[in-house]
C-alpha cells in the first residue's frame, strides 16, 4: 500500500452499495464520491472506534474540516456495486488528525486509497483543541491493535 496510505492501529470495515447518483456519464463512479465514501468510513470510524459521534463533537462546539486530502486511484466503481471503505485513524494530535481508507469492490480489487487531515476549529472557525477526554480515546485507539 505504501507509507502514505497505510492503514494502522484498529481497522473499521465499512460497506456500501453505490447509488446511481454516485456515476457520471460513462457509468462509473464520480472521482469526487470516494471523498463521500471516505466520509462514511470515516464517520463510522468514530462511531465504533472511538465511541464518539461527529454530532457529538459538534454539540460540544467543535467541528474537524478537512485540510488536506489525497485520493489514489487505481481502479473503477460502477452502479450497484458493493463496496468496502477500510479507515484507520493514523494521528491524533491535540488540534488535528489524520484517516487512511482503503476503497476495495466485492472481489477485493482495489479502487483508491486516500487520506484526509483534519484540523479541529470552533464555531467560529478559529483553531481549538480537541477536549482531553476526547484526545485520549483518539489516542487510546491509535495504540489498540488490529483485530
Amino acid at each position: 500500500m505504501g507509507g502514505e496510505f497505510e492503514l494502522s492501529g484498529p481497522i473499521h470495515r465499512h460497506h456500501l452499495r453505490v447509488l446511481y447518483g454516485d456515476t457520471d456519464a460513462g457509468g462509473v463512479v464520480y472521482y469526487a464520491n470516494y471523498l463521500r465514501f471516505c466520509e462514511a468510513g470515516r464517520t463510522e470510524y468514530m462511531r465504533e472506534q472511538v465511541g464518539r459521534s461527529y454530532r457529538g463533537l459538534e454539540e460540544e462546539g467543535l467541528i474537524l474540516p478537512v485540510v488536506d486530502c489525497r485520493v489514489r486511484y487505481k481502479s473503477s466503481a460502477r452502479y450497484d456495486d458493493l463496496l468496502l471503505v477500510e479507515t484507520s485513524l493514523v494521528e491524533a494530535k491535540k488540534v488535528s488528525c489524520r484517516f487512511n481508507y482503503r476503497i476495495s469492490n466485492r472481489e477485493g480489487r482495489l479502487l483508491a486509497l486516500a487520506y484526509t487531515a483534519h484540523a479541529v476549529v470552533d464555531r467560529q472557525g478559529k483553531l481549538a483543541r480537541f477536549p482531553a477526554p476526547v484526545l485520549d480515546l483518539l489516542q487510546q485507539s491509535l495504540n489498540l491493535t488490529s483485530a
